[in-house]
Formats: structure tokens, sequence, C-alpha cells
């Protein structure tokens, strides 16, 4: 495993904050005020503002959400500066770290600027996978790197109670590129979950699937999606739990919220067993082992729990753990069984 040099490190952590500052200076104006409203007893943070007559309002986050607490109380002194994050981006590219295609960072930073991240959606696939270097520390090769597809979830709970809607999806698309088109969906042909370009780019929303086997492959519609639809997943809610922050090398950096690299490593030994498609199949595997690799030494506390509590979860969870951990490199193996331990 490639280490990125101490220097890279601290560039990519000053660009993730100056990112995450930029991104309350570019949704939240200088005369607006950040205000605590309480919903089923716990506090969230809103920002209004004045337009005209009328006051409009803006949902932020949970109170409780320490990073965005301390962002608000600082708003008031934040300057970001977009040409030093662009000096800081292309750095970070000379030092080794990937960077998306063009059309997928404008992808993320159209689904960005409309605002799927602060209303808790996560960037899944491989596109997350290539946020991981900063995070971690070290390079991740570069056959896990290519991706044809963007991926982004959100919990259906979440999407139906926030009390915010993005744009329509394929409105927030053909922004990008107006070749776009809704796919039909088996499910329900009045449900788009996915959509292609004239090249073959496909973006898939996706949701968790924690109800019966009835729900799998029927889309459900998401009220923050501006009622489109998402596909409904298994494993997908143990991925997404609890996520972080990273910023992806596009432009001036983009802030994007991801599932923890110890669950993405878990969860990608566990759908390389249901795929049908063998070479992403593969790919899982390649993108388990390099975190994994990573992982043993920078994180085995928190690679341990995600891998106890996926163990924990059932039969079949197990089943599929053994035979994901089974396709690894038996080195790979031999890390991963000294700082996990089933139970």
């Amino acid at each position: 495993m490639e280490e990125i040099d101490l220097a890279a490190q601290t560039l990519f952590a000053e660009l993730l904050q100056r990112s995450l500052d930029a991104e309350f200076d570019a949704e939240y104006r200088e005369n607006g005020t950040f205000v605590r409203k309480t919903s089923k007893g716990r506090e969230y943070w809103h920002f209004q503002w004045r337009e005209g007559e009328r006051i409009r309002n803006k949902y932020v986050g949970p109170v409780n959400d320490q990073s965005i607490t301390d962002r608000v109380m600082r708003f008031s002194r934040l300057k970001a500066g977009f040409k030093r994050r662009q000096t800081l981006v292309r750095a970070l590219i000379a030092a080794g770290l990937p960077t998306p295609d063009p059309l997928s960072g404008r992808i993320v930073e159209a689904m960005w600027k409309a605002g799927f991240f602060r209303l808790r959606g996560v960037l899944v696939g491989t596109l997350a996978f290539q946020t991981y270097a900063g995070l971690l520390g070290v390079k991740l090769g570069r056959r896990p790197l290519m991706t044809q597809d963007a991926d982004f979830a959100q919990f259906w709970g979440i999407s139906e109670n926030i009390g915010e809607s993005l744009a329509p999806p394929i409105t927030i698309l053909r922004g990008v590129d107006p070749s776009f088109a809704e796919l039909p969906n088996l499910g329900d042909p009045f449900v788009s979950t996915r959509y292609r370009n004239d090249r073959d780019y496909l973006v898939d929303f996706l949701t968790p699937n924690r109800g019966s086997d009835e729900h799998q492959g029927k889309p459900a519609r998401m009220r923050s999606l501006a009622g489109s639809g998402a596909e409904p997943l298994r494993h997908l809610d143990f991925l997404i739990h609890r996520p972080q922050r990273s910023v992806l090398l596009h432009g001036g950096g983009i802030p994007v919220t991801v599932p923890r690299a110890e669950r993405f490593a878990v969860h990608k030994l566990i759908v390389a067993v249901d795929r049908v498609n063998q070479a992403k199949s593969v790919k899982d595997i390649q993108q388990a082992q390099t975190l994994i690799e990573a992982l043993s030494f920078r994180r085995p506390a928190e690679l341990a729990d995600s891998w106890n509590t996926a163990w924990a979860a059932g039969k079949q969870w197990r089943r599929k753990l053994e035979s994901g951990r089974a396709r690894l490199p038996v080195d790979t193996q031999a890390l991963l069984s000294s700082v996990a331990t089933e139970k």
C-alpha cells in the first residue's frame, strides 16, 4: 500500500475544510440568520432570510452535528477563495490522488449545487471510492477507479420527512447534458430511478430496502427528489449509515457526503457475491481489497466494528461475507482476520 506524503495529506485536509466552508458561503446569504428549530424532540439548524415581504427558510442540518454547528458559529467570518481551492485540487492531482472524469465531476457538482448533500443524500459507488485516497492517506491504484455511472442514495424516511425538495433529477441532469433521458422502470413505468445520456453514461438513484422482498424492484417515490423514484436495494442501509464528508477533486473541490470507508469495504464484499455482471464483481473485490489493506493499518478498530456489525446481521449476511472474503487475495484475508473477529 503506497502512502500519500504528509504534505499532500495536509493539503487534502485544508481543501476539505475550505470546501465545506465554501458550501456555506455559496448557499447562505450574509444578510440571513441561522435559527434553531425543534422537530420531534430534536433540534435542527435552519437558515432564514427576507425576500421583499416574505421570510424564506432553508433546512441546514442537525444541531448535534458538530461540524455543521461549528461552521454556523463562524459563518460571519467565512471567506472561502475558489482560486485557493483550485490550486489545492491541482496540487493533490499532481501528488497522485484520483480525479473524476469531466462529466462525472459536472454531474456531482450539479447535484451538490442543487442541495442533494445538504438534504442528507450520499454519493456511493466508484465516485465515492475515489474520495477515500485523501481521507486515508493512501494511493488507490488505477484499475478500480474508472466508472461510467454515478450513484446517489438517500434513506426514504429522510426524503419523506425533511420538508424540502430538489428540482426533478432529470432537470438537474439536463442542465449538465441535454441528452439525458429517463429510463422506464420495469416495476413501475411511471417512475424513473435511472437516467442515461447519448454516451451511455448512467445515473442511478437508490434507497435502502428494509421491508419485504415485495419492495425489491419496485421504485420508491422520493419526496425530496420532487417525487421521482429511487431503486430499493438490500444492504444499502448498512452502507450509508452514519456517512462522512469528503471532497471530490473537480474544479475547486466538490464537498460530498460518502459512506464510511470501512462500511464501503465490507459492503463491497457482500454485493460482489450477488453480482450478475462478473466484471463489476471483480471491481467490487478490488475496491474492497484496496480499502481493507489501508484500513487494517489506518482504522483497524473501525474496520473490525463494521465487519462485526455485518456479521451479526444474520445467516444470509454471514454467507455472503464468507463468500466475499474468500475472493480476496490470501494476504488481504489474513489482514482482515487479524482485526475482525466474528461475534
